[in-house]
């Protein structure tokens, strides 16, 4: 499904225009972005999905082509997890 799928089954369920429907998603986004980037907190919707930065500490990783040793960075990274009930649903329960 694309975002504007999204957008069009959310209106027709909910009886709201597609444009209040594409406001409320970009806001949506916009705060889960603000979020993540100031990485102080986590933004969790129990039972549905959760986003949080993360640390990724400095490794030495392998260059795949040539098998030559490289250092890679510490890094910043977004991890998204998937509430219960979520999970639930992919199992078909």
């Amino acid at each position: 499904m694309t975002k504007s799928e999204l957008i069009s089954e959310i209106a027709e369920r909910s009886g709201l225009a597609k444009s209040d429907v594409e406001k409320c998603m970009k806001e949506f986004e916009g705060v889960v972005h603000e979020v993540v980037a100031k990485g102080e907190e986590k933004l969790t919707m129990p039972g549905f999905l959760s986003f949080e930065q993360t640390m990724r500490s400095a490794r030495t990783g392998r260059n795949p082509q040539t098998g030559e040793t490289i250092q890679v960075p510490a890094s910043k990274a977004v991890k998204v997890t998937a509430g219960s009930k979520l999970k639930a649903s992919a199992k078909g329960a």
